[in-house]
Formats: structure tokens, sequence, C-alpha cells
């Protein structure tokens, strides 16, 4: 229990609890204590002597920032003696460093400035400083003044034990000391990955956001709050916006310890946002006229949509339509679109990205566990005594949340067990890392259970109460001995031996896994592998354990949430129930024989299916040109179509072939909610105005219905909500107004009581006992042969997202990552007499692309990485498009191919 204790401050008693300091007291009740070196979350630092009280019984002023509050205390903070004090520290401060308040980009938003003007100093005693250091200005995004530095630290520790990149420390000594970035290098040219983390805590003008320079005072800013866009951690922003522009980010500093980011952002959430400024966004409609895009007007495009829309129907059959949501819309925009295609139109052929990324997980969990979700938080990184990463580079692709891990691990002494056959930044941190053949995911995930069992490391208790399927499960374990697993993988017995046991014996583990076992065409068994390893080792429904799905986009988790998929409305509730049917048909006011009892297809079988079965495509924030795989045979595929409609806010490579394209709303934009990868609902409010002549998605989508017959579709954000609460049980108790007092909830959350549920499986597994899964080894559907002697893997970089049609136009982030690049090891690229830095060519049996060489030790021998993010060398041109049979996943992580070296090349 919280031990409760009385203070006085200033002749006032405010009670509080032990473990607080005098400063967070203080400031909990709006009492002005300067700080320099001290920030909430950066910790103590006891140095910069700013935040000095007097303490009654004590005969030295003390630091409050470290000063622990005790029962009876009195304290006064303004004393004559305290201000001469302060007087003196900020006078020193002003003398040695050059603060030009004018000039400065923090006027306005300086703690030293506000110290000063408390202090009533209207100029310092002290000669100043007049030697000027050159402004580091090799930074893509930040700008580093040391004549403004005060060397409190903040900086230093923000780095080093908030996101843990550990680029910044003190260099040098007494009078020269100052803050370096590696080993004093300039910050462009050091390992700084520029997430901004410095410049958001810094208390003066030292560190400032480059973008931002001159773009005004700190005062004319708007500060607004919003969700990231980019990944799938949900972080919480604060946009600081002027004149409808964005201007920069910051995490959100307010409640920052139950933020799901805790006031951190990467450099996409820091630098990402200059899309929304863009002159190039839609602005108005487009319909294809002869061959060409030519400007409309909003009436004419949504009656063409309309009048197509039911052509095709009346032709064809509800079922010839198709319909692409998006991860990269709100919830109730997702739940719009749901409604409509089966409200409206009547079929259940509807899907997103969630396809192409993580069907393999909602298939292959709700099968043995009843949910297919991430079981824990991403908070409790640091509660587990061991963490399995597979399939992911957390710290490129989940930035903040990569940094959660190496704190756990670094700070907190959490074991990492890390399966990547690339050499990553939390692989240099693991306890083990193994670098197994791509494609050999579950022998490796099997023979670690393999040998877990043989050694009796087991949970007998936990799998005689809580699961079934033992007999069948145990006996498919007969193949993936220590000597068949090392065959197939590369793994060793050892490295085997010794990953199986750190897992299963170093006491509660969790597992965390990305696109890099699910984009398999066996990804689904991949996924029900991770499920069997943490259900024998009884790693389910505590703090610090579980399977936990990396989610890559922000709302995937809700466009699945939300029934953007074919089998399966809101709440994943099963089409093929009749009950359901009844429901939803009865809530929208739908004659039930009109509601679609089929499974519809999905994103990848209506592209195979395009010109045949599937006439017309709706597609919402979706660019399949780019994200499709094997690229030429999806645009042989779309150009067979009769109607393509697009809804997006650039003109993308998938709008250019559209027959009508509609100017959409971005995620500041507009108001609604997102679930992140843990299942936390947030909500998003409008942070800016829309172009002129764009339409909220959801507006757009009613509109249409309204000209197809359907006059009482939803046309705000708060009726759909009411509309998913009243049709959704897990969502049930998740209101607008709960969403603005908190942090966010986590479904299922049943009622408006309930405080939602950050651990699933608690007690007993969603689908009543876990299912052990017998698995089969399926090798990958494309191996090397003489020919095509190298494997190709794709993904993402950390400066940019998905098909890249907002990261690209982000000035920092293509200004750090302008091109795309092929990782090749230093082995293969000396036998192929390959320069880092030279063009070369590679080719699969689907097509060829140029792209420049990146010579690195990052890749083993044998394997090439291409990120998909650039279209002028577009990645999935060669990726194998060879499906789960189960996910309908593509294999986009293993294909083979073949290096060229181009000789003559102006590069």
């Amino acid at each position: 229990m919280e031990n409760k204790v009385n203070i006085t401050i200033d002749g006032k008693v405010y009670e509080t609890i032990s473990g607080k300091t005098v400063l967070d007291v203080a400031r909990e009740n709006n009492i002005y204590i300067p700080t320099l070196c001290y920030h909430p979350r950066t910790g103590k630092a006891g140095k910069c002597r700013a935040c000095l009280v007097e303490v009654e019984g004590l005969k030295t002023l003390k630091e409050s920032c470290a000063l622990p509050v005790n029962d009876g205390m009195v304290v006064k903070t303004n004393t004559s003696i305290i201000t001469e004090v302060r007087k003196m520290i900020v006078e020193l401060h002003l003398s040695n460093c050059k603060h030009n308040c004018y000039a400065c980009e923090s006027n306005g938003n300086c703690e030293l400035q506000d110290m000063a003007y408390h202090c009533g100093i209207e100029e310092p005693h002290f000669p100043v400083e007049t030697k000027s250091i050159p402004i580091d200005d090799s930074s893509q995004g930040i700008l580093r003044d040391a004549n403004k530095c005060i060397q409190c630290g903040r900086c230093i520790r923000a780095c080093n034990n908030n996101v843990m990149n550990e680029v910044l420390d003190f260099g040098w000594r007494s009078g020269n000391m100052k803050v370096i970035c590696d080993d004093d290098l300039p910050m462009g040219d050091s390992s700084c990955v520029q997430c901004g983390e410095c410049v958001q805590v810094c208390p003066v003008g030292a560190l400032t956001f480059k973008t931002a320079k001159g773009k005004g005072r700190f005062w004319e800013f708007e500060k607004k709050k919003t969700i990231c866009t980019y990944c799938g951690v949900g972080c919480s922003i604060d946009m600081y916006i002027k004149d409808n522009k964005w201007v920069y980010s910051l995490g959100t500093e307010e409640n920052w310890e139950n933020q799901t980011n805790k006031g951190s952002l990467c450099v996409k959430g820091r630098f990402g946002f200059d899309f929304l400024n863009r002159e190039d966004r839609l602005k108005t409609p487009l319909i294809k006229k002869n061959g060409k895009l030519e400007e409309a007007t909003w009436e004419e495009a949504l009656n063409l949509v309309a009048s197509k829309f039911s052509d095709i129907k009346a032709k064809h059959g509800a079922s010839s339509l198709g319909f692409f949501s998006s991860a990269r819309v709100s919830n109730e925009e997702n739940f719009a679109m749901m409604r409509f295609a089966r409200g409206v139109i009547g079929t259940n052929n509807i899907d997103h990205c969630a396809r192409l990324c993580h069907s393999s997980t909602v298939a292959g969990l709700a099968t043995t566990l009843g949910s297919g979700a991430m079981t824990n938080s991403l908070q409790e990184a640091e509660k587990s005594d061991v963490i399995l990463l597979t399939g992911t580079n957390t710290t490129w692709n989940h930035a903040v949340f990569g940094g959660m891990i190496k704190k756990a691990v670094k700070q907190k002494g959490v074991k990492l067990i890390v399966f990547d056959p690339r050499i990553t930044d939390l692989a240099k941190c693991a306890d083990i890392h193994i670098r197994q053949k791509l494609g050999s995911d579950v022998a490796y995930l099997m023979g670690m259970q393999h040998i877990i069992i043989k050694n009796n490391w087991h949970k007998k208790e936990f799998i005689e109460e809580k699961c079934e399927g033992w007999d069948e499960y145990l006996k498919s374990l007969e193949f993936f001995t220590p000597a068949k697993v090392e065959e197939l993988s590369g793994i060793t017995q050892q490295q085997l031996y010794d990953a199986a046991k750190m897992y299963a014996t170093s006491g509660k583990g969790a597992i965390y896994y990305a696109m890099g076992i699910t984009q398999s065409s066996h990804g689904v068994d991949n996924v029900k592998a991770c499920s069997n390893l943490a259900m024998i080792t009884g790693n389910f429904g505590l703090e610090g354990t579980g399977v936990n799905p990396l989610r890559g986009q922000n709302n995937v988790q809700g466009a699945c949430d939300m029934g953007a998929l074919p089998n399966v409305f809101s709440g994943y509730q099963p089409i093929v129930s009749e009950d359901n049917r009844k429901k939803f048909a009865q809530a929208w006011g739908v004659k039930f024989e009109d509601m679609d009892d089929k499974v519809g297809q999905t994103v990848t079988d209506m592209v195979n299916n395009a010109g045949t079965s599937i006439k017309g495509v709706y597609i919402m924030g979706e660019n399949p040109m780019m994200s499709d795989p094997n690229l030429h045979h999806a645009e042989e595929q779309f150009h067979k179509l009769d109607f393509i409609v697009v809804q997006d806010i650039f003109l993308t490579e998938t709008a250019q072939i559209a027959d009508v394209v509609l100017p959409a709303c971005a995620f500041a934009e507009k108001t609604g909610t997102f679930s992140n990868t843990e299942r936390r609902v947030q909500i998003s409010r409008k942070a800016l105005n829309p172009p002129e002549g764009a339409k909220q998605d959801y507006e757009i989508i009613a509109e249409i219905a309204k000209r197809m017959g359907c006059n009482d579709f939803p046309q705000t954000p708060e009726a759909l909500s009411a509309e998913i609460r009243q049709l959704t049980p897990s969502y049930k108790g998740i209101t607008f107004e709960r969403l603005d007092n908190s942090c966010g909830l986590r479904w299922p959350c049943p009622t408006e009581e309930h405080p939602g549920t950050p651990i699933l499986h608690i007690g007993k597994f969603a689908r009543g006992k876990g299912l052990l899964v017998p698995i089969e080894y399926k090798a990958p559907k494309e191996l090397t042969d003489n020919d095509y002697p190298i494997l190709l893997t794709t993904g993402r970089i950390l400066q940019h997202y998905h098909t890249g049609s907002m990261t690209r136009r982000s000035v920092v982030l293509n200004g750090i990552k302008p091109r795309a690049e092929v990782e090749i090891s230093i082995e293969d690229a000396e036998k192929m007499k390959i320069k880092d830095g030279e063009k070369v060519r590679i080719t699969t049996k689907r097509g060829s692309i140029e792209i420049h060489a990146q010579v690195t030790k990052r890749v083993s021998e044998g394997i090439i990485f291409i990120p998909f993010h650039f279209a002028e060398a577009a990645a999935n041109i060669l990726t194998n498009d060879a499906l789960d049979p189960i996910a309908r996943i593509p294999e986009y992580k293993i294909c083979a191919a073949k290096i060229e070296k181009i000789t003559n090349c102006c590069c």
C-alpha cells in the first residue's frame, strides 16, 4: 500500500506519498522550482543546483530533484538565500555561453530564460564568453549550437538511458569539456539515428530542429495531440502547428509514464510529417478520360462511382466487386468500408494490407489460442526474464519499442535471444544471436521444443490443465532432432541447445515476432510454432510473457478488429454464423437474405481473379502497385478490371492506373480511434484542416452509399463509433469520452466501467484450452539454383515506411536515405568484384531492378536484402507471389536471385 506523508512547502501542507521527491510534490501543486539538469524523463541529476531549497533542520541547501519527502518535512522554496544562489547560477551560465535570446529558436521555450526572468536578471554581471564555436549543421534534422550548451547532461541521459542509442557523452576535460557524438564526430557523420530525443529534453537553444528554423516563435505555435501514423507502436505525439502547417513534433510529455511510447519518438515520428504540407496533395477528384486522369467535381466523381458499382453489381453480381480497406485510416473508417461492402453492396470481398503482413498471425493464433492478437503489452518488456525475438528488426521497424527492449536488457538484466540472419542493433546486445538460414523458422522453433521436452524443462502442470493436443504434437517433434535442425537451418546443435535452455529455464519468457516469419508460404505454421513454444513453457497469462506479434502499420490491428477481412464482421464475429448476419442486417436495416453468407476473397485472391470473378475494386489508402509481390503480374491483373476507384492523399502508383481518384484526408486531419499492436485503442483528434477539396474517408463512403440507395449510412466518427460499440462486444466499453481522459484502453473492454485488458488468457485461453499443434517442416517455395544462386529477402529500413508515399516526401527522411540500396555481404561482393556504392542489377524469375550496392557485414554470405520503399528500384518486382495455403499471404521474405555488376554505369 502507498505510504501517505505530509509535507509543508512555503507554509502550506500537502499530502503525498513516500518515494516522491520534493520537486515532484512542488510540480504537482504548481509551485515553481526551476531546474536545468533535471527532466521528468531523464531523472535525478543533482548537478545544476537550480532546484535548491531550504529544509527545516538541515544546515545546507538541498537539491529538491534528489531529495525524498519525509513525513513532517518543512520546505521553503523562495527565501532570499535561495534567490541569491539561483541568480548566481543563472549569471554564471549566461556568462559562460552565448545566449542571444532575440535570435534563438528556443526564445519563449527556454528554461534558463524562464529562470532568469523569475530571478529578475536583465543582464549578467560577469563578462560574457566571446569565443564562438561553429554550429554543427551536419545532421539532416538537428542543429547543435555548443555556444548555448549549459552542459546539464540531459541530452546525454536521454540518449543513453531513454532511447538507448548511446551516441552522446561528455568529452574532453575541464574548460574544454563538451557534449560529443561518438568519438567527437559531427552529428551527421556519427551513429546518431536522429530520433530527436536530445532536442526534446534540451532546456535551452543548444539543440533545435533544423526544419523548424525560422518557422515561428514558440508562442505562435498551436499544440495538438495526435497518434503517429507509422508503425504499430501507436506513439502519442504533440504536433506543433502554425498557419495550418505542421512544423515539428514532440512525444507527449503529459502523463508520459502511461503513454505507449513514454514520451519518445523515432526519426519518422519526429520528422516524417511534412508530407502533410506538400503541394502535391490530392485536392480534387480525378476521372480517367481518353486514357488520362482529368480533374472533375465531387458530384461527377461520386455519381460515376455509384453508377459504375451499380452497373457491375447488376450485371455480374455483388461478389464481382472487391474492397481494399486500410491500416492507415481510423477504426471508424474501416468499419464504414466494411459496412459499405457488406451492407450496401452485399459482398464479403473486403480485405486490407494485413493480408500481406500479419494474416498468418490472425489465422495461427486464433487457431491455437482463440484470439489472433498480441497477448501482452509493450511496457511489459522489462518485466520479462527472457525475450525471444524472431523475424523482427525491432529498432528499425518499431524503433521506440526497440529502445524499450534495449533498456530491459541493458538496465534490467533481461536475457535476450535473437534469431536473425542479419546483424541487427538488438542482435549486437543479445545474449544469444543465431543467424539461421532463411525460411527455416519452423525447424528451429520446433527443434527448441524437442530439446525442452527431452530435458524435462516443460511445464507439465500447465500443459495438463490448460492445453490439448499433446499426443499428436509430441509425435510431430520426433522429426526435429538437433541434427535435423542443423541440416535444415544451419544452426549448430550447441546453439540450439543454448537457446532452448535459456528460454525455458530463465523464468518468464516473451516472444516477439514480425513479418520475418509471417510473410512466408508457411507463415501460419511459423506462428503456430511460436505458440507451441510459449505454451509448453507456461508463458501465457502473466506479465512479461506471451506471444506478441509486432504489427507493421499503426492500425493493422484496428482494421482487423473492425472486420475488414473476408470472413468476419467486427470483433471477429464469423460471417458464416446466421445469428451474426441477422444481428448486423437488423442494425443496418438490410434484408437478411441480401447478406452474403459465403467467405469473401482475400486481397491476394482478388488481384489474381481480376477480370474473371472480380470486375471492379474500391481501394482506400492502399498502394498495391508497390506493395503487392510480383508487381509485373499485379499490374497485368489490375489492367483487366472494368473499374478501379482509388481513395488516397497522393497520386500513388496505384492511383495512376485508376479510373476515378478521390482525394482524402490524412491521419492528422481527422478524428477517430486507432488500435495499436498491443490492442490499445487510442483517440486521435483532428490537428490540421485538410487541403481544400479533400474529404474525410467516412464522408466519401457515406456519399457513395447514399447514391446507391442507403440514406441512413453513418456520416460522423461519433455515429460510427456508436455502431461499433453496439455491434462489437470487445469494444462496447470504449467511448470517445473515456479515451479523451486516458492513454487508451486495451480490448476486450465489455463495459464502460471495465478498465481494459492488458494481458489476455489469464486463467484460461480464449478458446478454452490452448491447442498444441503438430507441424510438418515445409521448405520455402523457391530456393537457389545455378541460375539464381543467392537468396533475396526484403523489409523496411528505419527512415522509410511502407511504399514510401509519405516518408519519401519528407525532407529529413529522404535526405537521410534518398536512394534504394541492396545489402550485399563482404564475401559475396569480393567474389563478384562489386564495390560499395556501385550500381548492380538484381534479377529473379519475375523481373529485374537496378540498384546501388551497400557492401556490409550486416548480411550473411549468400543473402541480399532490399528495402521495398523505392518505386525506382521496386523490390516487389522481384518477390515471389507464392501463398500460404491458409492465410493467403505471399512469401515476400525469400526467393532466389542473381546479381550482375553494371559496367560503364554513371551512378
